[in-house]
């Protein structure tokens, strides 16, 4: 209920924007690679370097690290700037970098018309940060109802264990498609059995799966 709440809401803020560079980064880089938009924040405000305020495009705050987001079209930060705003925009970046944020930018060109190459960007980026190589990423393919199940566990720590029912329950769906889920999962090395006998089992995530970028 939480994640879905928090989906919404991010939807609900870009939609209300007036800025399309920023919904089509949301929309066709970073929801086909992370499935959710968990820890995502538009509009994000921080504190200025000169006291006042500035917003970032997005703000990734996923412990331990926090990302900065821009999303620059070519008018806005370059044939409009002054030298003195193209000045400030570097400077301020530099502050963030100094706050002990990591700072991406992607032109919005590229976002429009090379989506691929993007999302590869930010799988191998997530991926470093966050313990997942790149390569291993990107051939990794998950259900929906996987990647939710997953990362339902993760948050309940690596030796959590739970059963179908609770698969059950969490995914809303019959019993026989959550041992599907669970069995796939199995498969791909990302679950292994915690406990059980007489075809009453409980699983808990792998090493594999404690570490993945979902």
């Amino acid at each position: 209920m939480e994640r879905r709440v928090a989906n919404s809401e991010c939807r609900r803020r870009l939609e209300e924007r007036d800025d399309h560079g920023e919904r089509l980064f949301a929309m066709d880089v970073w929801w086909p690679v992370v499935g959710s938009f968990d820890d995502l924040h538009p509009e994000y405000e921080v504190n200025d370097y000169r006291d006042g305020s500035r917003f970032l495009d997005f703000a990734y705050l996923r412990p331990p690290y926090r990302i900065s987001i821009e999303i620059d079209g070519f008018g806005t930060h370059q044939r409009n700037a002054s030298r003195r705003s193209f000045g400030d925009d570097r400077f301020r970046q530099n502050q963030l970098v100094l706050d002990g944020w990591t700072v991406v930018r992607f032109a919005f060109d590229d976002v429009r018309e090379k989506p691929r190459q993007c999302q590869q960007f930010l799988q191998q980026l997530l991926g470093k940060l966050y313990g997942l190589g790149g390569s291993e990423g990107l051939q990794l393919k998950l259900a929906l109802r996987e990647r939710e199940l997953l990362r339902w566990a993760q948050r309940r720590g690596p030796l959590f264990a739970f059963g179908p029912k609770d698969a059950t329950a969490l995914l809303a769906v019959s019993r026989c498609t959550a041992l599907k889920t669970l069995y796939a999962l199995l498969d791909k090395g990302l679950l292994e059995q915690a406990s059980g006998g007489q075809r009453l089992f409980t699983y808990r995530l792998t090493s594999k799966a404690a570490g993945l970028i979902l």
